[in-house]
């Protein structure tokens, strides 16, 4: 097969299975957990919450690090289990160099990753948009500030996804892979501050609010080349275990 349709098979897998689904229903779900703060919040000076103060614009980035780690659970979940089911086998089967099928699996888990985090912080502008009646206020966050937390989003999604699904390889079991998903995601980075001292720019989230615009303790390229770098590491350690290992 060539890698064009291995990389079509991988989305039709994808596309049509419930994950997605239900991950959309989760965007969703906090999409209107914001339209709701939005109506009925209030910040200590007053204003509406998300929209009063500069608060908006780190409402959003927040959006673009909680892409990064839901993209995560989203590509270690859709790899591990085709490891759990054993539904990799025909894959390999078809594409007996396996290193084409896993980099096609994680080119197609990117593109989820990428394409859910668009449409989950789309949702979010929209709640929050729609929301705004109901207030005395106006969405303060600029036109190009929205741009750039939407591309930021969209990058840290595709980021994430590759990040899961190099561990979903490696761990090949769902709970495994969920668990040491949100270990590398949330008690990791603190542990890593406390070990090493100037490593905080370097965190996941940090990265985030730099590629958002809203820090600058590095520069842009640096940032993105950093958090591409925490997806890369595990996907390549995950390459290269699937090409060692026995496939039953």
């Amino acid at each position: 097969m060539t890698t064009t349709r291995l990389v079509r098979s991988e989305l039709r897998k994808l596309a049509t299975t419930k994950m997605p689904w239900a991950f959309l229903a989760v965007l969703a779900v906090i999409a209107a957990l914001n339209a709701f703060a939005v109506i009925s919040g209030t910040d200590m000076d007053g204003g509406k919450g998300f929209i009063a103060t500069a608060a908006d614009q780190q409402s959003l980035v927040a959006f673009a690090f909680n892409a990064f780690m839901g993209a995560g659970l989203f590509g270690a979940i859709a790899v591990a289990r085709e490891y759990g089911h054993n539904t990799v086998v025909p894959t390999f089967l078809a594409s007996p160099r396996r290193h084409r099928a896993v980099l096609a699996q994680f080119v197609a888990v990117a593109i989820g990753g990428c394409v859910l985090s668009l449409i989950g912080v789309g949702l979010t502008i929209a709640a929050v948009a729609v929301s705004l009646p109901t207030t005395d206020y106006g969405f303060l966050v600029s036109a190009d500030n929205v741009f750039r937390v939407v591309a930021a989003s969209g990058f840290t999604g595709a980021a994430g996804a590759v990040l899961g699904a190099g561990i979903g390889a490696i761990v090949r079991n769902v709970g495994g892979a969920v668990t040491l998903t949100v270990f590398t995601f949330i008690v990791a980075p603190p542990l890593v501050v406390q070990l090493a001292d100037g490593t905080a720019s370097w965190m996941p989230a940090n990265l985030a609010n730099v590629i958002s615009g809203t820090v600058d303790d590095i520069n842009q390229p640096a940032a993105l080349a950093a958090l591409a770098g925490w997806a890369l590491v595990p996907a390549v350690i995950g390459l290269i275990t699937v090409q060692r290992r026995d496939i039953v």
